[in-house]
């Protein structure tokens, strides 16, 4: 068989000359953004396509994996206070920095507490103008208590803590690349994760090489990663990255453009016969939530009645089916989503249209003619509001659909301008307090995310009493208890929960990804 190789012109500092490297292009891994990486310094891994980049360059103190459970990272363990708001991190002794110039004649050197001190010092920093700090705002102090153990102090005990120092913004990076301001960091940035940085041309591609020193080892004592190179392109439009794709120049391609959904993808939302012998799908679900928001402390507030008639009356399985091609998970639980410790099914109202008319009829017996009820969305969703408008048109509930700008609707369901919208939420760290901080009463809209004005004295003091609790599945089963709380008032009608729908080439091997949707290559290889 004939051997195919990559030639990638390695970049170095300004101290080594440029040359060619010969690698198997069966340890290249080729991917494309659509949207370009704007930063490889972790405190600005806000995008997702930051985040992806960041990913193989960083490790910090721990990791989330893709059941959502903590795991150690640079970290090896860790012990939380009785109180819950001492942190204390014992560090490995064997991570090691990306080669560079300046650590001098070794070229490396061992990272230890005091580099989290002032990576952490970074993060918080304003001059730094990173977009992570708002994880620094319930820490009260840091220090290293010797070069293995790194102590975090927090103003409030927050069980989700380690949820969010897990996150890219948190990972550890080597001051002496910062003695002259940021300058050398951002021409070659340096961590400790699986691959380092070799080349950005911008909106062009972007190079990491295998790190030889990477600390992690496979179950035969191999050390990770398997793959030598990973080669990021950015071709702007999702067609051309499609056709890239099914040529064979791309290894994977992470969700879908309508320009080729009919193309990829059967009526049901499965792969393409035509494709299957080079393609293959993976769907995982992704932390975020579709609903209609109803505000609640509107002078014509809908009725409790109409509410759960709604949540009875929609045939959400239709929706994913025949609208998105298979392209979520029917929200059949409350607010937090598949995947999420917390969730839960018991939440949610089945699709019973009988029970939608009996309680449309029963508020009409009481109150006499419904008044149409206006729907308001943007126009990315208003096929699916027009079908669930005319599948309540025929129970006897009439909805208006109204069609609004982007920024009108982010105003709008800020200031309680509109009765019931559309509205998403994506999770900022993979805990369902995240979702459930939106029907606390203490946040209100416009100062806090309750865009739906929920008030509940039993749920604020389950939320409240959700922070004391370090055990994950009794904050797991608390988070379920105030779901259910909150969904029998119905302030919601959950639609659906999204996923990410992956398409890899058959030859990639051992690839996976979780519901916080990060690239992890560190074990994948390709045959």
């Amino acid at each position: 068989m004939t051997k195919y190789f990559i030639y990638i012109l390695l970049m170095f500092t300004a101290f080594s000359c440029s040359k060619k490297i010969e690698i198997d292009e069966k340890k290249v891994f080729k991917l494309n953004r659509y949207d370009n990486i704007s930063s490889l310094d972790p405190i600005n891994a806000r995008t997702q396509a930051n985040s992806w980049a960041c990913n193989l360059i960083y490790n910090s103190l721990v990791k989330i994996d893709n059941q959502l459970e903590i795991q150690p990272d640079l970290a090896k363990s860790w012990e939380i206070s009785e109180d819950g708001k001492t942190y204390s991190f014992t560090l490995r002794n064997d991570i090691y920095f990306h080669k560079h110039p300046i650590f001098g004649k070794d070229s490396t050197r061992l990272v230890n507490a005091n580099d989290f001190v002032f990576s952490f010092d970074r993060l918080k920093d304003p001059k730094a103008g990173g977009s992570g700090g708002w994880i620094m705002n319930n820490i009260d102090s840091y220090k290293a208590v010797n070069d293995t153990i790194f102590e975090i102090k927090l103003k409030e005990a927050f069980p989700p803590f380690l949820g969010l120092v897990s996150m890219k913004y948190a990972s550890v990076v080597p001051k002496e690349l910062f003695k002259n301001g940021n300058k050398e960091f951002l021409n070659h940035p340096i961590g400790t994760g699986p691959f380092q940085f070799k080349i950005w041309e911008d909106n062009v591609k972007m190079v990491f090489r295998k790190n030889p020193l990477y600390f992690e080892y496979d179950e035969k004592g191999q050390r990770l990663p398997y793959l030598e190179a990973v080669n990021l392109t950015f071709l702007p439009e999702k067609n051309s990255e499609f056709l890239e794709l099914i040529k064979g120049n791309l290894d994977m391609m992470a969700d879908l453009d309508p320009s080729y959904k009919d193309e990829i993808l059967n009526p049901i939302g499965d792969l393409n016969p035509k494709y299957a012998d080079r393609l293959i799908i993976q769907k995982v679900p992704y932390l975020s939530t579709v609903y209609l928001c109803f505000y609640l402390d509107a002078p014509n507030a809908i009725d409790l009645k109409l509410r759960q008639a709604l949540n009875y009356g929609i045939n959400k399985d239709k929706i994913i089916k025949y609208m998105m091609k298979g392209q979520a998970f029917p929200a059949d639980g409350g607010f937090i989503p598949k995947g999420l410790p917390g969730y839960s099914a018991k939440s949610g109202y089945p699709f019973n249209p009988e029970k939608a008319r009996e309680l449309i009829n029963s508020y009409k017996k009481a109150k006499g003619k419904i008044e149409p009820i206006e729907l308001t969305t943007v126009q990315e969703y208003v096929d699916i509001c027009e079908y669930i408008a005319a599948e309540m048109a025929k129970l006897g509930l009439p909805i208006q659909v109204n069609v609004v700008p982007g920024p009108t609707m982010r105003d709008g369901k800020a200031t309680g301008k509109f009765t019931l919208f559309r509205a998403n939420w994506g999770a900022d760290y993979p805990d369902a307090e995240n979702f459930l901080s939106l029907y606390y009463s203490k946040n209100f809209a416009p100062e806090g995310p309750n865009y739906s004005h929920f008030k509940n004295v039993v749920f604020d003091q389950l939320y409240e009493k959700s922070f004391l609790i370090n055990n994950p599945d009794e904050r797991a089963a608390t988070y379920q208890q105030m779901d259910e709380i909150m969904m029998q008032t119905a302030p919601i009608l959950p639609l659906f929960y999204d996923q990410t729908t992956l398409f890899l080439n058959k030859n990639v091997k051992n690839f996976s990804m979780g519901p916080i949707k990060l690239l992890d290559l560190t074990r994948v290889y390709k045959e």
